[in-house]
């Protein structure tokens, strides 16, 4: 097992923490729209001088200046107003820290292997493991400067690191670039002004134990009807006692609406948000809240119905099923999908699939779903992949995070398990072992299907090879069976042996002499015989190498 890796072990995701659903606010008013506009305009402004301060205090941070901080909002709004907005200040100035974290990882990451590649010979020659020398003297030049620039940038951001400053943009650093592309993105300046407003926008609360229908600043009654406390300064457009203003229209939440009722009925905690789609110009309600923390199911009773092995590829999910034993029942199965497009045709092009998925896993009697632990972050840089852009695009194009989040949110409402696997080797190794045995004239057996065959084995705890090293021919009764999941009742045999036709000795030296003479025949034959079958000892049972 020289050169390879340690393998980490199987284990079982745990469920989603949270919910989230989302209505369509229809059949508003234009004083509706206007309310919800002056709304979400003034609480944006609030939250953008939040975020300014916040951002300003680095990691001199402490209770007493978040509490400080709330105090001056609340004048200005409410207090639950002000602690929904320095919630979210603080939360955005964690994530803006943690990506900076990764960028640092990044960096480091590419410059290792500028360093690495420049201290070859040009034009040496690279391994599977590690990239060769650059190919010529104008290449090297314009990386050696590329290291240069990755060093300075390396140098800014562990000075921005230690300093505990951030950059965060409110709206999207995305959308604010895109201003300067307006034709490529096929916008008007309006429309983007729109979306840039849109997003700044701050229309949500958090929800409240104990207070009515769990939450008191958005109000959502069982019936639908959906009310908002108003800041102080525009009071005067309430339409309800206590300055609230009410929505003419009414949601309902058909996917969870049951588990929902049952949340505002007994007063427990329920956030909202609202949104605008401003393509559309359609509102939307989103309502979230947390599940209680439960405890994952061991990984034996995962496992005692069998698993599905999904390989996650750029255009479809190859999935198979394993029956407890870890043996291929039935035919592979493959769920495609598109990742070109808009992110919200990406996003729908992934659930559907995952839903098939689901479903065909749930006739099939499966307890679990076995997936590779993908993380690309690491495997994307230039400097790793080199000239292999559309490698590049690829594997970036895969929403690793969002998948793994929705397909363990979705499995749990199918009663499903999701069991993550180390990805290393699965597709090598599943093509070595399973996918020609496989194949049959009816049955096309790809890497990827072999690949998914491997995940389901490595989740139920076997080895991906089916056979393991054969035992020593002088000592068979002391090794055991030769099969990895042989009972123990099972009987000691390899399979059948091979005609003498179908294989050349491997003993039989090139002159033809043997090593060993053949019992005299019991029967003279008119001629001779060439060729005789001698038995083939186990020459190469020490030198294979089993994953």
């Amino acid at each position: 097992m020289g050169g390879v890796r340690a393998l980490a072990g199987p284990f079982v995701v745990s469920g989603p923490s949270g919910v989230a659903v989302r209505d369509r606010l229809k059949h508003l008013t234009p004083e509706d729209e206007r309310v919800l506009r002056a709304v979400g305009e003034y609480q944006g402004v609030l939250a953008s001088r939040d975020l300014k301060v916040r951002c300003a205090e680095g990691l001199d941070r402490g209770a007493g200046s978040w509490a400080a901080r709330k105090r001056e909002l609340t004048k200005v709004s409410s207090s639950r107003i002000a602690g929904a907005i320095t919630k979210a200040s603080h939360d955005q100035w964690a994530l803006a820290r943690r990506c900076q974290a990764a960028h640092i990882r990044s960096l480091e990451d590419g410059i290792r292997t500028l360093k690495y590649r420049l201290s070859l010979p040009i034009g040496a020659k690279g391994t599977k493991r590690a990239a060769g020398g650059y190919r010529s003297k104008g290449e090297w030049f314009r990386k050696s400067r590329r290291l240069k620039d990755l060093e300075a940038r390396h140098a800014a951001a562990v000075k921005d690191w230690h300093a505990g400053r951030v950059r965060v943009v409110r709206g999207g650093k995305r959308l604010l670039n895109t201003r300067h592309h307006l034709a490529a993105a096929g916008l008007t300046e309006e429309r983007w002004r729109g979306q840039w407003e849109a997003e700044r926008w701050f229309l949500g609360a958090d929800g409240e134990s104990g207070k009515r229908f769990g939450n008191e600043t958005i109000r959502v009654t069982p019936d639908g009807r959906v009310s908002i406390k108003l800041p102080v300064p525009l009071a005067d457009l309430a339409n309800a006692g206590h300055g609230r203003y009410t929505l003419a229209s009414t949601v309902a939440f058909a996917h969870r609406g049951t588990e929902w009722a049952d949340r505002i009925e007994a007063h427990r905690a329920v956030a909202y948000r609202f949104h605008l789609d401003p393509a559309r110009g359609r509102w939307y309600l989103t309502a979230s809240w947390q599940r209680p923390i439960v405890r994952t199911i061991p990984w034996e009773t995962a496992r005692a119905g069998g698993v599905i092995g999904v390989d996650t590829n750029a255009d479809h999910f190859a999935a198979y099923r394993l029956d407890q034993h870890g043996n291929p029942v039935g035919e592979p199965h493959r769920f495609a999908y598109d990742l070109s497009g808009t992110a919200q045709h990406r996003d729908a092009q992934i659930r559907h699939a995952l839903t098939r998925l689901l479903h065909w896993a749930k006739q099939t009697g499966a307890t679990a779903i076995a997936i590779e632990d993908l993380d690309f972050s690491t495997e994307k840089t230039r400097e790793k992949h080199g000239r292999r852009k559309r490698f590049r695009q690829l594997i970036s194009g895969i929403p690793t995070g969002k998948l793994k989040a929705r397909l363990v949110s979705m499995a749990a409402e199918q009663g499903l398990a999701i069991i993550a696997v180390d990805p290393a080797y699965t597709s090598m190794w599943g093509g070595q072992h399973w996918q020609k045995p496989l194949t049959t004239p009816r049955r096309k057996m790809s890497r990827h299907d072999a690949a998914g065959i491997a995940i389901g084995r490595r989740a139920l705890g076997h080895p991906i090879r089916r056979r393991t090293a054969p035992p020593p021919h002088d000592r068979r009764d002391h090794v055991g069976h030769r099969t990895a999941q042989a009972a123990p009742g099972a009987r000691e045999r390899e399979g059948t042996r091979p005609p003498a036709t179908d294989h050349v000795p491997g003993d039989v030296p090139p002159n033809g002499t043997r090593k060993r003479q053949p019992s005299a025949p019991k029967t003279v034959r008119d001629a001779p015989r060439t060729h005789q079958w001698v038995q083939d000892a186990l020459m190469h049972t020490g030198q294979e190498r089993y994953p």
